[in-house]
């Protein structure tokens, strides 16, 4: 009943409505991998591979080598020795985290459809509904302006605007979202464009226009530990790494350190078992966290989702990308327009079943 006996690697592709910019690059188009894996009993487990290669340096083929891989040494496996498995996939492939997500993500997900509970019960007693910041991407200030009072009609309060390529045109647009969105929240995401001492001239400029950020994202280059504890140490603004911690050792390091004063958690740095490892060390020392994600379709949005909700320990809520993809919010059960996660109603497992590009059902 809880053997695996076979295991699919298929492309998952999904149009964007707009392109995804940050300061290290675009996405504009969702081009994930889908690992499927069937147990004896004949339930099933799904888990995405969200790639970002300019971010982590993954890359599509390698993972698909990899994903086909695991599935060759999966088959046969009871799925209750996840965290066995969990263990060989990150010393066997330690530099493809999506990779990992993916698998650990299908192996949960089979585990608690078979057990016909919610996901988010593996990880604590009670569901929290979760309400969603909304991503204002790197443009010119025109589609900024439109793009906020969209999703400010829309019911969001919380706005993250990614900058890092053009200074001047940063302030303007930062202004801009603030202006448009009078009782929001508005948070920063450099990108690691800036230095350090950009940041803090960045954010002096900001407080001569009276805005004040909620939070401030991975201001620096991810391997500027040292611009970073001096940005942490400069503002009493929340100081969030992101690709300065893309592995356990990283989170605890920067933790330990207190280089950043908020953890972005994303499954695709460091799969499922590790997230639950880094949330409850940052619980340990008083330390905010984030839950985001890559540019992922709402099966691994989701499975963030459940693992949030049932933690209840995060503080930010980065799981906006289903907005970016043509009719995926429409076509979602548990996410609404205004960007809030229900996932009371979610039987078992992640409660998403991929149909298709970009289609999704609840089961």
């Amino acid at each position: 009943m809880w053997i695996i006996e076979q295991i699919e690697v298929l492309p998952l592709k999904a149009p964007l409505i707009q392109p995804f910019r940050t300061a290290l690059g675009d996405h504009e188009t969702l081009e994930n991998l889908l690992f499927i894996l069937t147990l004896a009993s004949g339930v099933r487990g799904y888990g995405e591979a969200a790639i970002a290669t300019h971010i982590t340096g993954e890359t599509f083929k390698e993972t698909l080598n990899h994903l086909q891989a695991a599935a060759q040494w999966l088959t046969g496996k009871d799925v209750r020795n996840y965290l066995l498995i969990s263990n060989v996939l990150h010393e066997r492939w330690p530099e493809n985290p999506a990779m990992i997500a993916a698998v650990e993500t299908a192996l949960l997900d089979a585990m608690t459809r078979q057990l016909k509970c919610p996901l988010w019960k593996w990880f604590g007693p009670r569901c929290r509904k979760l309400r969603t910041d909304i991503t204002i991407v790197i443009a010119d200030l025109a589609e900024t302006e439109e793009t906020t009072r969209r999703f400010y009609r829309q019911g969001f309060r919380q706005f993250k605007v990614k900058i890092g390529r053009d200074m001047d045109l940063d302030l303007r647009r930062v202004e801009a979202v603030a202006k448009l969105a009078p009782k929001g929240a508005v948070y920063i995401d450099a990108n690691q464009g800036f230095s350090a001492g950009q940041t803090l001239k960045f954010l002096q400029a900001l407080k001569r226009r009276g805005i004040r950020p909620a939070l401030i994202e991975q201001p620096v280059p991810r391997d500027d530990r040292e611009g970073l504890k001096k940005i942490t140490r400069s503002t009493d603004i929340p100081v969030c790494a992101d690709e300065s911690a893309r592995t356990l050792s990283e989170a605890i390091s920067i933790i330990k350190e207190k280089a950043a004063t908020v953890i972005n958690i994303k499954l695709m740095k460091f799969g499922m078992i590790h997230a639950v490892e880094i949330a409850r060390v940052a619980q340990a020392a008083n330390v905010p966290l984030m839950i985001g994600g890559m540019m992922e379709s709402s099966l691994a949005m989701t499975a963030s989702a459940h693992l949030a909700a049932g933690l209840g320990c995060f503080t930010y809520i980065d799981l906006d990308t289903p907005f970016f993809i043509r009719d995926e919010v429409a076509r979602h059960p548990y996410l609404s327009q205004k960007g809030v996660y229900s996932l009371q109603d979610v039987h078992c497992g992640i409660g998403i079943i991929p149909r298709g590009i970009g289609k999704f059902e609840s089961k």
